[in-house]
């Protein structure tokens, strides 16, 4: 189980690179992605780029239907998640099939491979800056971050958030997780969501203006997450629109549900009223 959990990481992240000795098999059942190299009259052979070596997608696993041209289905130089079926190292042989990927698990080995390419991009990148070898950045902070975050893109989409401090709590080298943090900034665009709510406001007071105003403000003061934004603007009054932008859902939700509270406890206060909804 190590020397298989090794493996995957370090084929992971230098499919095409000296780590990957190019020794190892796919096991059966396992999702990879492979190039069609060329297309004949029983089906496709593949390359399975996370192990350089050949495989063959017949004709009767490409589809659950009859198919007439294979070339409707799958095209040389096309990128294609498969499903091992068979594996004989002996033979230096595996069958793969594309009918039996459903299309979520297409989607998520999909998502898994982009981000491991941009794993290895980085990293090798922070390798060239300081003037050191891939696997000795993997060792120094690959392996501490994959195990903080249990995968390295997430650990370094938030050293890209918050800069090197994410990664030196980890036990990160001052040098690496500084130069890791700077790449990291400049390559990973940060996935934000955005949502809104709707404040109805009133005070009836002589300084009932200036009552709403300080409500306002306090929603949109409320302490937040390094990143994320909170914005209000004027519906229609007595409606006031807050809208929260933020690094996923549940944060944003958070935040909007703090800042809708926020605004009624000031405006309370103020002698006002006034009710909070969501969208």
């Amino acid at each position: 189980m190590e020397r298989q959990e090794s493996r995957e990481r370090k084929s992971q992240y230098w499919s095409e690179g000296e780590l990957s000795k190019r020794e190892e098999w796919p096991e059966v059942g396992e999702l990879v992605v492979t190039t069609v190299n060329r297309i004949i009259q029983y089906g496709a052979y593949v390359r399975l780029d996370e192990y350089g070596k050949e495989g063959l997608l017949h004709i009767s696993e490409i589809s659950s239907s009859w198919v007439k041209n294979i070339r409707d289905h799958v095209r040389e130089g096309q990128k294609v998640v498969l499903k091992v079926l068979r594996v004989d190292p002996e033979r230096k042989h595996v069958d793969l099939s594309l009918r039996r990927v459903t299309k979520r698990e297409r989607t998520e080995k999909t998502l898994s491979w982009k981000r491991s390419k941009k794993v290895e991009s980085l990293l090798r990148g922070a390798s060239k800056k300081m003037g050191i070898q891939p696997e000795e950045v993997y060792e120094k902070a690959g392996v501490l971050i994959e195990k903080g975050f249990g995968d390295i893109y997430d650990g370094l989409e938030k050293a890209a958030r918050e800069g090197a401090d994410a990664l030196l709590e980890l036990g990160v080298p001052a040098d690496v997780a500084t130069v890791l943090a700077e790449i990291a900034k400049e390559k990973i665009k940060i996935p934000m969501v955005k949502i809104r709510g709707t404040l109805n406001l009133t005070c009836t007071r002589p300084d009932g203006v200036l009552v709403i105003k300080n409500a306002l403000l306090s929603a949109q003061k409320i302490e937040r997450p390094h990143g994320a934004e909170i914005s209000i603007s004027v519906v229609a009054a007595p409606r006031y629109r807050i809208e929260v932008l933020a690094h996923n859902y549940k944060e944003a939700e958070a935040l909007l549900k703090q800042a809708g509270e926020v605004a009624l406890d000031s405006i309370n206060e103020g002698g006002g009223q006034g009710s909070f909804t969501r969208g």
